[in-house]
């Protein structure tokens, strides 16, 4: 099946919730256990977004701990989400450590009080850490640890983009570590199977609403509809950078913005530099700075002081998608084959603790502290300086952030027109 008969199925069974679950039944009958929700007793709410709430939940007859994501489904006459369905169609076809385990689906008859139809559930192995709690507890990783993560995170994409799936949502808080150590990818909420032809990284039209804002890649900002397994690597490169600086290193706060803070830290977006990128409509219609150089190793080197690290990072944030390294490529890097050799993730477990983007935000709302970090009266979370949307396509220094912000909060939404940006 390729994606253009998948998407007619989908979209048909959106609209229909009893083709739907026999559509889960058929995909999830030989690769997960038959599960009865009320089998198991919740313990704590760990995640909450657009999709719905996970919490962390106990079997009430083997006291195993797991996640149950609660899908957010639409009203009565809107039908299953499609979301779901992809993230159910590919969890069950994929087994590899680095991604996460889909355990098992059910669902049950909503509540009389309910708007909607049905309950929803799937169920997950639980995992102590995300990537965005670690960081946002300014852990100060080891080399051999930063290593392992990427390590990891990097075979997991290599498994994904060898069985043509895009994940198109990589994210801090999308990376979980359990208490062993493992790395798993997880949320495939916004992934996609792509179609092997004969030229694989373009092969099928995709949607442009894809990638959190500040982990974009600057093709699907400028609206190329035929992007394919690099957007994942720019995310990964991101993420890499932010093991060093603890929070995003470009966060623009809309398309626009995040576009100029690529530019800033990559260069000019040319077709000397991006053959054939002029063809794409939004480069077409916006103006975009010119002669702004790429200096990411010049930037990056003050706070990563790992030459082969700031290598890695300068060849994943490649403007030209189709010279960026791939995940093998990035996994035969010289950082991780150089002293020292990537060490164990267990270590973040010893003490016990949970570390979660969502409960470092409740306990942040419990005790009256912003989640945004747009707080002036704050000297930690400073305003903008020098807060001018490019328009003209020259430069300021102003808009070139040399020193460090404190990440508190979350991406803004697409369409955001608040100015603000920031780089480091």
């Amino acid at each position: 099946m390729d994606d253009c008969e998948l998407d007619l199925l989908l979209k048909e069974l959106e609209a229909d919730y009893t083709d739907a679950l026999k559509y889960v039944d058929r995909e999830l009958e030989k690769k997960t256990t038959t599960m009865v929700v009320d089998d198991y007793e919740r313990l704590q709410k760990i995640g909450q977004g657009t999709f719905g709430e996970v919490f962390k939940v106990r079997h009430r007859v083997t006291k195993q701990h797991y996640a149950l994501k609660r899908l957010k489904t639409e009203q009565e006459t809107e039908g299953f989400p499609v979301t779901a369905l992809r993230e159910i169609r590919i969890l069950s076809s994929l087994s590899h450590e680095n991604i996460v385990r889909l355990r098992g689906v059910c669902h049950k008859k909503a509540a009389p009080s309910s708007n909607y139809r049905y309950e929803f559930y799937l169920l997950f192995d639980i995992c102590e850490h995300d990537l965005a709690g670690l960081l946002a507890q300014k852990i100060e990783f080891s080399l051999p640890v930063k290593k392992s993560i990427m390590q990891q995170l990097l075979t997991g994409l290599y498994f994904l983009h060898k069985n043509n799936v895009l994940h198109r949502d990589l994210k801090t808080s999308n990376i979980l570590i359990d208490r062993e150590g493992v790395l798993k990818i997880a949320d495939f909420g916004l992934a996609r199977l792509t179609v092997t032809s004969v030229r694989p990284e373009r092969a099928s039209r995709y949607t442009g609403r894809v990638v959190t804002l500040w982990y974009r890649p600057p093709e699907i900002l400028l609206n190329d509809r035929y992007y394919g397994r690099p957007v994942d690597i720019w995310g990964a490169g991101c993420i890499m950078a932010e093991l060093w600086t603890n929070y995003p290193i470009m966060q623009g706060e809309n398309e626009l913005l995040q576009l100029n803070l690529i530019i800033q830290l990559c260069g000019s977006i040319t077709p000397e530099v991006w053959p054939n990128v002029q063809n794409l409509e939004t480069y077409q219609k916006i103006k975009l700075p010119k002669d702004v150089k790429r200096h990411v190793k010049e930037k990056l080197t003050p706070q990563i002081p790992c030459p082969s690290a700031v290598d890695l990072i300068d060849k994943l944030l490649v403007l030209d998608p189709s010279k960026r390294l791939d995940a093998d490529q990035a996994l035969s890097h010289d950082f991780f084959h150089e002293d020292p050799p990537p060490g164990d993730l267990s270590c973040l477990s010893k003490n016990g603790a949970s570390f979660l983007e969502y409960l470092g935000q409740a306990n942040r709302a419990r005790r009256g502290l912003a989640n945004n970090y747009r707080n002036v009266g704050n000297p930690n979370f400073p305003a903008r300086r020098g807060a001018n949307v490019i328009v003209s396509g020259s430069v300021s220094n102003q808009q070139i952030i040399n020193q460090p912000y404190r990440y508190r909060g979350l991406p803004p939404d697409q369409d955001s027109s608040n100015i603000n940006d920031r780089i480091f």
